[in-house]
């Protein structure tokens, strides 16, 4: 099958082009960090509007061309995914619940009036990404291979309308910790908000328009010192709802809360994997409205994501008040840390079935 359109100064790569890039990257593991490194190859399909998705192709990594009047760069015609490949201790490389992700992708391609591929594509287009770029997963506790799924309106359209085509598209990186600096000091943002209350908006899908409205606030946030930033629900500015790219988590006493998902917060697969062992723990998770005075007096606070795993929370700052918790490696966020990447890594047994082989 011919390349995507949309690529350009690429030749598709024959499985004996990828069998010989088998040496190791000249890369440091040690000291891996959550940015960009090219890998070898990507993945990319496409459909015209009223179509499906077919056959798409490995293609070396590069640069992308699309139309001044493409969907996504003119209206935001667009949603993503992020999950990660691990390397095992025993050489093999698995997939934590893809078709939670592929699932997810399909709720925001409804949303968005976009066609979207099949669960069993998905997942067959993530294994293909990283057995292409098989030597870019780091070895055992040294990191992970970050994997970027994104599904964009790429045709040509002046009007605003759905987009004629559509493209699927996956790059990989290998990625370290997202926060190197350890527990999080948080900053409740309380001018700006990350998304609409309710499920009228988009708040609750990866949609590509709700991550540069974050910007102000964070980088207002780290130039003071914080880690990240905590967004308040628009309709009572009252409410705790997710950091920026990350869902969030309270404890007090031997309950655990967070909040709900209501249209506004994204559905997170860590969010949600982390309850399934909380309560296989014995652990009471209730999922409702949290205000920002019950975190204020929580017990233990921690962030859940694909790339923050499960980070503890040192402080959060409101207004002119800082409330901080405990942290170590006694603390409950640190055991479902412990739990999750045991599972994930093939360390401990999945005995439900969450990893995926990829070869």
């Amino acid at each position: 099958m011919a390349p995507p359109s949309i690529l350009r100064d690429n030749e598709e790569g024959s499985e004996s082009d990828i069998g010989e890039k088998n040496n190791q990257p000249d890369i440091n593991w040690e000291e891996l960090g959550f940015s960009l490194i090219p890998t070898d190859y990507m993945y990319a399909m496409k459909c015209a509007k009223g179509e499906k998705f077919s056959q798409g192709t490995l293609m070396p990594y590069g640069n992308i061309e699309l139309s001044p009047s493409a969907g996504i760069l003119n209206y935001g015609q667009g949603i993503f995914e992020g999950l990660k490949a691990y390397r095992t201790e025993h050489g093999r490389i698995l997939l934590f619940r893809p078709e939670e992700n592929a699932l997810r992708m399909k709720i925001g391609a409804d949303r968005l009036c976009m066609p979207s591929p099949s669960v069993e594509q998905f997942v067959d287009a993530v294994k293909q990404t990283v057995i292409a770029n098989k030597r870019w997963v780091p070895p055992p506790g040294k990191g992970t291979l970050y994997l970027r799924p994104l599904l964009m309106g790429t045709g040509a359209a002046l009007g605003v309308a759905p987009s004629p085509e559509y493209t699927f598209l996956i790059y990989c990186s290998p990625v370290g910790n997202y926060h190197k600096g350890g527990p999080l000091n948080l900053k409740v943002e309380d001018k700006f908000y990350r998304s609409i209350s309710g499920s009228g908006g988009t708040g609750g899908i990866k949609s590509v328009t709700n991550y540069a409205p974050v910007y102000t606030s964070t980088t207002e946030a780290k130039a003071n010192g914080f880690s990240d930033v905590l967004f308040l629900d628009s309709a009572t500015g009252k409410n705790i709802e997710e950091a920026t790219a990350c869902n969030i988590f309270v404890v007090k006493e031997n309950a655990i809360f967070t909040p709900a998902i209501d249209g506004a917060i994204l559905p997170g697969i860590t969010r949600k994997t982390i309850i399934d062992i909380a309560i296989d723990l014995g652990y009471k998770v209730m999922e409702r409205s949290i205000s920002v005075e019950e975190m204020m007096n929580a017990d233990e606070v921690f962030c859940t994501g694909t790339a923050v795993v499960v980070t503890s929370v040192a402080s959060v700052t409101y207004k002119e008040t800082r409330a901080e918790y405990k942290t170590g490696p006694e603390m409950l966020s640190e055991k479902l840390r412990g739990i999750l990447v045991g599972i994930q890594t093939g360390c401990l047994e999945d005995k439900k079935s969450w990893t995926v082989q990829v070869d």
